[in-house]
């Protein structure tokens, strides 16, 4: 069970990124149905324990150490490389949100140019990278706990300091920017975006596993606990719509109305779950091109975040509402091909 935990732990880290952690995916995507974002919570984490027990037990069954290897299995040449230029495109794609979200933390929480954070992550992410895979994985799992500590502190607050009944915010929560035309396929769309974010990563989390029982078994972990923090996310943000909003990153101007102490501290937090995605990202991406520890991986991930850097210019707000839906159907192909994929059963011996 340890060993399936800090699969698990790992997994929470890869798919909470900027989006989750500032509270502007699950304000889009959840929230700003109202009552019915709640239908959205609830089948998102079905379907994230699901996809995340068959994600890493492939990954062990197939001994991962790419995602390439692994897409090709799953969806044949075809689709299969229709799968592989999806994630490229969703690795890079996040990787931009991710630093345009540093910046906006920067500039909500401490008044500063949003540039000052952009180039803070940039440069973080690229010397982290110069790590070994299993470092990285560690640091990735090691700050998971600390946000949920946060996530579930904040959201038991929020809700019982409310000043207005739900009946009251649900028409104001239905006015805010959504990230679909209803809560099934916002839902939907949500869950495919988080998969196509996640693969890669948790291709590699499960072939470092030999076990597949056990990687399997943390993967559903990961999917289902990140399922209960996208529902605490959710009640946390409903019961405060009036007054986060407007906000870029709502979770933070939540921790903010709590303390201004408490306020640096999910700063402190969401930055570094920014780093923990960033750095995955790019080190998936890379790795993609080029063999990872070698001269020309360390110059490909020093140009791709540089490139990156500059995306970032778009706005974290904008950037989310727009690419985020965006890679979401794209990724519907791989939701697909991994369910078909676990139903065959891919990658287990013939006699078995």
């Amino acid at each position: 069970m340890r060993r399936s935990l800090k699969i698990a732990s790992a997994f929470i880290g890869i798919i909470v990124g900027a989006g989750f952690a500032s509270g502007q995916e699950i304000l889009q995507y959840f929230t700003s149905f109202g009552y019915w974002g709640l239908a959205g919570v609830v089948l998102s984490a079905i379907l994230f324990g699901y996809l995340g027990k068959v994600l890493t037990g492939l990954g062990s069954r197939l001994q991962t150490e790419s995602h390439e290897e692994a897409v090709f299995h799953i969806g044949g040449k075809v689709i299969g490389r229709i799968i592989d230029y999806t994630l490229i495109i969703t690795l890079f794609g996040i990787l931009v949100v991710m630093i345009a979200g540093a910046g906006s933390i920067f500039s909500q929480q401490f008044g500063l140019s949003p540039v000052v954070g952009r180039v803070t992550i940039t440069l973080l992410v690229i010397l982290t990278i110069m790590l070994n895979v299993k470092k990285v994985i560690t640091i990735i799992g090691s700050i998971t706990p600390l946000l949920i500590v946060m996530v579930v502190g904040i959201a038991i607050y929020s809700l019982a300091t409310m000043d207005i009944s739900f009946g009251e915010l649900d028409p104001i929560a239905n006015e805010q920017l959504s990230a679909g035309p209803n809560w099934l396929i916002a839902a939907i769309n949500y869950v495919s975006l988080a998969i196509a974010l996640t693969t890669a990563m948790a291709l590699v989390l499960g072939g470092a596993e030999k076990n597949e029982k056990i990687a399997a078994r943390g993967g559903m972990i990961g999917g289902i606990v990140f399922g209960v923090l996208i529902l605490l996310s959710y009640f946390a943000i409903f019961s405060k719509v009036d007054v986060v909003g407007t906000a870029d990153l709502p979770m933070l101007r939540l921790a903010d109305n709590i303390s201004p102490v408490l306020g640096i501290v999910m700063a402190i937090v969401i930055f570094s779950m920014i780093y923990n995605t960033a750095v995955s990202l790019l080190l998936s991406f890379s790795a993609r091109f080029t063999p990872i520890g070698t001269k020309k991986f360390r110059v490909f991930v020093i140009v791709s975040g540089i490139v990156a850097f500059g995306l970032s210019f778009a706005g974290f707000t904008q950037l989310v509402n727009w690419l985020y839906p965006a890679i979401g159907y794209l990724g519907l192909l791989l939701v697909g091909a991994l369910i078909v994929a676990d139903f065959r059963k891919v990658g287990k011996p013939a006699k078995e």
